[in-house]
């Protein structure tokens, strides 16, 4: 009784929001969630089918650790493309032994899918994607009530999108430029040990804006700091362009951070007693191709303020400094911990917009931040949570800079 009563709270809640949210988008994420939450599973996903395209099945919303960017699957393939197909809910005691599953799902990203219920989304006239629910956390296997709520969400999913609409936004696959697996960090040891990641599964992809957030602890700088090679991880894999660096020496790291990555921080990190063309120019006679500083400064808008010293200048100033510092490397990704922190709205949205142009330019853009807000312009948005990915949530639709609020 209690747990009918739970569901029946949750989808009194999931149909509100469906109503009344401004975003569908964020709409079906929360309706996502809640339900993943009230059913006790590891996660979920909304699958849109592209009847009128390729005639692919493309994940759009999921919740929990797996990274299914750039996968798909073809009308009728695996759990989700069948159910799609036939149109009928099907729970799935087993999915390592049940012919219908794709494996190369779990080889991809790593995730072990156990059991799973599957529901289509089906409008007035057909089939328009499914919704999965998949693993129970304490091993139990779904009930009726499960199935019933995973129901109740496909229909109500459905009716939103039929009244209200929704770009599902079919991106094109791009290549990935980082792939991470199983990746731990432990520091201390001893009684004096800590994990901060246990076992990250993530991929980042060429040209892409991506943000991690997460509460203090979680494990976002850490990771930040790995993928930048100012840290090597304790176990499992980091490769950058296909090359394996997990466990590279310091040479072999100075140098990947030297050509590959740029770097923003908090605290903008510039020389005192150099100017601004100085700080870049510095940084650009360490590396091989590098931009010409002025044209760097341009880019940012400072071009004016080239003689000037950081004392000379604002935080907003110096924060594009170094923004065109990290563009003087033409680096293939840029990592930006916390860059408006420390600075009031106005001076956030200024500093946003500038990199909002480099995202732009084509250089792939990773952020760690406590601003909701700004996950608004992500391609994608990571959530960590106890040192592993909880979410991954695609953004089909990116604000621009002066849209943000807070």
């Amino acid at each position: 009784m209690d747990k009918r009563i739970d569901y029946t709270q949750v989808i009194w809640e999931i149909t509100r929001q469906l109503q009344e949210s401004e975003s569908l988008e964020d709409a079906l994420r929360s309706a996502l969630k809640q339900v993943v939450t009230a059913v006790g599973a590891e996660a979920g996903t909304i699958w849109f089918y592209n009847s009128k395209g390729d005639g692919k099945i493309y994940p759009s919303f999921w919740i929990g650790g797996a990274d299914l960017t750039g996968l798909c699957l073809k009308f009728g393939e695996g759990i989700a493309g069948t159910v799609v197909e036939s149109g009928k809910t099907t729970v799935v005691k087993d999915c390592q032994n049940d012919a219908r599953w794709a494996g190369r799902f779990d080889e991809k990203t790593g995730f072990v899918t156990k059991s799973m219920i599957c529901v289509p989304l089906l409008n007035k006239y057909e089939v328009i994607g499914c919704i999965q629910i998949i693993n129970k956390k304490d091993g139990s296997l779904y009930d009726n009530e499960d199935v019933k709520i995973c129901e109740n969400l496909a229909m109500l999913t459905a009716i939103a999108v039929d009244s209200r609409g929704l770009n599902l936004g079919f991106t094109e696959e791009k290549p990935i430029i980082i792939s991470l697996r199983e990746v731990t960090k432990t520091y201390g040891q001893g009684e004096t040990q800590v994990q901060v990641l246990r076992g990250v599964n993530l991929d980042i992809r060429e040209g892409e804006f991506l943000v991690i957030l997460g509460e203090s602890g979680c494990g976002k700088s850490t990771l930040l700091n790995i993928i930048g090679g100012m840290d090597q991880l304790t176990s499992g894999t980091f490769a950058f362009d296909g090359k394996d660096y997990s466990h590279a020496d310091e040479n072999t790291l100075t140098m990947f951070r030297r050509k590959s990555v740029g770097f923003i921080f908090q605290a903008y990190n510039l020389m005192p007693t150099l100017t601004a063309k100085e700080n870049l120019e510095f940084i650009g006679e360490l590396c091989e191709n590098s931009m010409d500083a002025e044209k760097a400064l341009a880019r940012v808008g400072l071009s004016e303020r080239k003689e000037n010293y950081p004392a000379q200048m604002s935080g907003g100033q110096q924060q594009r400094v170094s923004i065109a510092r990290a563009l003087i490397k033409c680096p293939r990704i840029i990592l930006a911990d916390e860059p408006t922190a420390a600075l009031d709205y106005e001076t956030s949205i200024e500093v946003l917009s500038v990199l909002e142009e480099v995202i732009h330019g084509g250089t792939t853009v990773l952020m760690v931040t406590h601003n909701e807000e700004i996950a608004k312009m992500a391609d994608r948005v990571i959530r960590m949570k106890g040192g592993v990915v909880a979410e991954v949530m695609l953004n089909a639709h990116p604000a621009v800079a002066k849209e943000l609020v807070w």
